[in-house]
């Protein structure tokens, strides 16, 4: 890569570096870097992953599983497999199964490509996944002290 490129970590893959479209400002905070439409790259990323001829790694499902806005649970339940086997997959402990990623690439690139009825879909399970984490915390206090309860 150039000197001049930026290996762009945050997306969670180590093997990502921008040849430009960012800048990089010394502050009193420390160095800071702002990437040019964020969007756009991590569909580009997406898109390269999605087409790959490799198998995908681990952190390349995560990656695109965040993309869509899915849990491991949800991911899981899509593909027809427990959010155990996805978390197992992208921790690198098993295999990928052919059927479960092609299946997994067509969902990302129908999503990204404007499919209205992916789209919609992903979208209905991404919202079931922003209510579960919504609920409330109660805590009751006790003799013991302070307790979690789950609230209604």
């Amino acid at each position: 890569m150039a000197t001049d490129s930026y290996h762009y970590r945050a997306c969670g893959l180590e093997n990502v570096y921008l040849l430009n479209g960012f800048s990089i400002e010394d502050t009193r905070h420390g160095r800071t870097v702002a990437i040019d439409d964020m969007d756009g790259l991590h569909r580009a990323i997406g898109r390269h992953l999605a087409l790959k001829k490799k198998e995908l790694t681990g952190r390349e499902l995560r990656f695109l599983r965040r993309e869509l806005g899915l849990s491991q649970q949800r991911l899981g339940e899509l593909l027809s497999k427990s959010g155990q086997t996805v978390a197992r997959w992208e921790k690198g402990r098993n295999r990928i199964d052919g059927t479960a990623e092609n299946l997994f690439r067509v969902l990302y690139l129908e999503h990204i490509g404007g499919n209205p009825n992916i789209r919609a879909l992903l979208g209905r399970l991404a919202e079931l996944d922003e209510l579960v984490e919504e609920r409330k915390m109660g805590f009751e206090e006790t003799g013991g002290g302070w307790r979690p309860y789950i609230a209604a």
